[in-house]
């Protein structure tokens, strides 16, 4: 089992900058790889970005260039560094764990506003 906490959501404008931590427990040597994804009222969850143990990352057309995602394997934490906000990246924003046996494991979820 993995358990994941986010923290980091919140309101700002247009423009700023928002920085989103999850922490991962448990059998944290399973994991492959984490990420961010995200779903707005009415849609469905999207990929935002993933990056795997080895570093590789894959992102979103949408937030290429402003989102990048990092990751400290000493602290078993990924960030997503939220540049540029639009208030069309408002939505719950998820954090997600893949084991090496393909088990998807989310967190909670933290709420990101973006005002116009």
């Amino acid at each position: 089992q993995v358990q994941l906490v986010e923290s980091g959501g919140g309101l700002v404008q247009a423009g700023g900058s928002l920085r989103l931590s999850c922490a991962a427990s448990g059998s944290i040597f399973s994991i492959n790889a984490m990420g961010w994804y995200r779903q707005a009222p009415g849609k469905q969850r999207e990929l935002v970005a993933t990056i795997t143990s080895g570093g590789r990352t894959n992102y979103a057309d949408s937030v290429k260039g402003r989102f990048p995602i990092s990751r400290d394997n000493d602290k078993n934490t990924v960030y997503l560094q939220m540049n540029s906000l639009k208030p069309e990246d408002t939505a719950v924003y998820y954090c997600n764990a893949l084991t090496r046996a393909l088990h998807n494991y989310w967190g909670q979820g933290t709420q990101v506003t973006v005002s116009s």
